[in-house]
């Protein structure tokens, strides 16, 4: 949820800040810290929330303390300077003209707005109140004198958003609005917001962690998910949680009318709690247990659950939820796809599944979805107006960034299916690649006879020809479309049923799982490795297609691999040279953003990749080339050529911080640059060890090991492991003892 440091200093940093209000020490020495991202603060009424936010803005007195934002003092400044600096303030009550629409409350400051955020992103983000625009602050409701104002803050591009109370008084539906909102400028904006807020689940699902005051001071920092699952502490800090006492042999249950049921557990009377028995304002106090428990009411008869709208049975997650059931999700352009994606829906709840129709359409029309398309569109970094525009290549491009993003956001998916022509794929499919492997993935789509690697990419995404268009329901798109549910739906229940009966020991015994690259050529030696690891470690191999490398730094990334034995590299081969599998620009990334320990070697960097022999480059057929077999040829790499590859692989090893130790093997790179074999070329090899060696960084961390052995002797295989077991010696260790 923290956006990317933009300075060395925080964002906000108080510290020792104490304000009086004459002989009432309101604030008490605050002491808090913003790096960068979101922070919430919560507490009951009282407690100097506001008054924090105030001081923040000058508007208070400060009798001691600092107040630093990006490294800059800001006691002793006027309001208008601190606002200049670059911090928004959007305060408590909205504190809008009641006789100046929309508009004008937006024009007055658009003159000084030379950021990303103007008047046309502001309707796009908030379309109700580009309905409204023409209406007086006075015609708002709650839930749009809030958009205005946060609309209004938004407009001056501050570097620091300061929201006191942003979602009191409004709406269910508009909180959620809010909450959305505050997710996006944390995930994909360079503003930091501190949230002064009362509401614990926004608080706690905007921010990592949630500062707690009491008294005028913060009484400490914790993380949002365990303040989130306390509702002991939530009760004894701020006063909310169970209206019941503890350890009667109860149970509370909300109904649909606010109140709340406790009632034996052997049946028999049941007491009916309202959670405010007097109708609230903003100036009430909060509401004592004993006032509570005082008003409840007594009735006999056991208190039916079933169909309330806080049972399991209707239980249906909104988008971002926080926690408790998986849902399925149905994505694709409802505006086109809509009968078709409705019909996969249905039979999807009709196996008692959890569903969610997600809207991708980019005509902003409404559809009935679960998730409109305008909800998905604000999660573009540009806002919504670069999804809804009259060029549809556009349209398409943004929706596909802005659904990735949001698609980044959700917890609890437990699969997801779409159905659509070659847009609507593109847009689902780089959303799907979004999820963790074992996540199930089905694209029913009119493009998945042809090459779908541009689609699928590394991920698990199971992709079934739609055979008809995807245009209307008939007999061959029902039994596509069907299969296609029935089979997620297959899918998913399984995923669940494993969930609840696997057991709490890790897989595969508690081994580590390391990742090793291989390709034919490099076939011998990863057979030793693996035969040699497989006791200690679960050994996941990657044939080094371009895809193959991908996919393994795709499970780094998700976590699902720990080390690596990165013993074919030649993909790099193929994207310097331009063969048929090549890396992307990213190979190594996820090591780098790790930090974890590595192992490479130069496996099949003697070579580049081309289909059959009449697919060979026109400038390349007087090249050493080999035939591999009909459908692939193999082209010998020139000294130029590993020149550049060295220096390229070489700049990426400089990157990692965990540490690197990656193999030379002087015998040769793969069974085809032994000594009198096709590939043979020692001043080719020793072109690319010298441009490693020339490029490469080498500390005790960072180091290039030569051997003089083949990649595929023995002898290169027992240096290659030992050096593997002492990077990764710890995680054996673990496993040894905990058996």
């Amino acid at each position: 949820m923290a956006s990317q440091s933009r300075t060395g200093a925080p964002a906000l940093e108080v510290k020792d800040l104490n304000i009086y209000y004459g002989a009432s020490h309101a604030l008490q020495g605050v002491n808090l810290k913003l790096d960068h991202g979101i922070l919430s603060v919560v507490g009951r009424n009282g407690m100097g929330k506001t008054t924090l936010c105030k001081a923040i803005m000058g508007i208070v007195p400060i009798t001691s303390g600092s107040i630093r934002f990006n490294g800059h003092e800001l006691v002793g400044m006027q309001p208008a300077e601190i606002a200049r600096l670059g911090i928004g303030y959007v305060p408590q009550g909205r504190r809008l003209w009641r006789s100046l629409t929309v508009d004008e409350h937006l024009k007055m400051l658009a003159g000084n707005s030379s950021g990303p955020w103007n008047i046309p992103r502001l309707y796009a983000t908030f379309p109700r109140l580009a309905e409204r625009k023409n209406n007086g602050g006075g015609q708002l409701s709650g839930g749009e004198q809030q958009m205005l104002a946060i609309a209004r803050a938004l407009l001056l591009n501050p570097k620091l958003l300061v929201m006191d109370e942003p979602t009191e008084g409004l709406a269910p539906v508009i909180v959620n609005q809010v909450e959305e909102m505050l997710l996006h400028l944390g995930d994909e904006s360079d503003i930091d917001v501190l949230v002064i807020e009362q509401n614990i689940g926004v608080a706690t699902a905007v921010s990592e962690n949630v500062a707690i005051m009491v008294n005028g001071q913060i009484n400490r920092i914790i993380a949002s998910g365990q303040l989130a699952g306390d509702r002991d502490l939530q009760q004894s800090l701020l006063g909310v949680g169970r209206h019941a006492h503890d350890g009667d042999g109860t149970v509370p249950v909300s109904v649909s009318d606010g109140t709340a049921t406790e009632s034996a557990t052997t049946g028999g009377p049941t007491k009916i709690y309202m959670s405010n028995p007097q109708t609230p304002t903003r100036w009430s106090k909060p509401v004592s247990v004993q006032l509570i428990s005082g008003s409840a009411r007594t009735v006999s008869g056991p208190v039916s659950l079933s169909g309330m709208p806080g049972s399991m049975e209707s239980l249906e997650l909104r988008p971002l939820s926080r926690g408790g059931q998986s849902t399925v999700l149905v994505a694709g352009t409802l505006d086109t796809k809509g009968d078709e994606l409705r019909y996969i829906r249905d039979i999807l709840k009709s196996h008692k599944l959890s569903v969610q129709l997600v809207d991708v359409s980019t005509t902003a029309k409404y559809s009935g979805a679960d998730v409109p398309a305008n909800q998905i569109a604000a999660y573009h970094p540009g806002g919504a107006s670069q999804v809804f525009g009259d060029d549809r290549g556009q349209s398409v491009a943004g929706m596909t960034i802005a659904f990735e993003n949001w698609i980044k956001r959700q917890t609890n998916i437990a699969g997801i299916i779409g159905a659509g022509g070659s847009g609507g794929t593109s847009i689902v499919t780089q959303a799907m690649r979004a999820l963790p492997f074992g996540v199930p993935k089905v694209m029913i789509s009119t493009i998945a006879s042809g090459n779908v690697s541009q689609y699928v990419g590394p991920a698990d995404i199971m992709m079934m020809h739609s055979v008809a268009d995807v245009q209307g329901l008939n007999s061959i798109t029902r039994s596509v479309l069907g299969n296609g549910a029935n089979a997620l739906a297959g899918m998913v229940s399984e995923r669940i049923k494993a969930d609840r009966t696997r057991k709490p020991a890790q897989e595969n015994d508690g081994k580590t799982t390391v990742g090793i690259t291989m390709f034919g050529v490099t076939t011998s030696c990863v057979q030793q490795i693996t035969k040699i690891l497989e006791p200690d470690f679960d050994c996941l191999v990657f044939h080094a297609t371009g895809i193959g490398g991908s996919a393994m730094e795709n499970l780094i990334d998700s976590g699902m691999i720990s080390s690596v034995l990165d013993i074919t590299t030649t993909e790099v081969c193929d994207l310097i040279a331009g063969g048929v599998f090549p890396a992307d620009e990213d190979r190594f990334g996820a090591i780098i953003r790790k930090r974890m320990p590595y192992v490479g070697s130069c496996g099949a960097l003697d070579m580049v990749n081309f289909a059959a022999p009449d697919t060979v480059p026109e400038k390349y057929r007087n090249r050493n080339l080999y035939e591999h077999n009909p459908q692939v040829t193999l082209m010998r790499t020139t000294v130029e050529e590993n020149q550049a590859i060295g220096r390229w692989i070489g700049e990426r090893l400089n990157q990692m911080d965990g540490p690197v130790r990656f193999f030379l093997p002087e015998g040769g790179f793969s069974s085809l640059d032994a000594p009198n074999m096709p590939f043979h070329d020692p001043a080719a090899d020793a072109a690319l060890f010298n441009a490693l060696e020339q490029t490469v960084r080498q500390t005790s961390q960072r180091q290039l090991i030569r051997s003089p052995h083949n990649i595929n002797d023995p002898e290169f295989v027992a240096e290659i492991v030992a050096e593997f077991r002492v990077l990764n010696a710890g995680s054996i260790n673990t496993r040894r003892r905990a058996r």
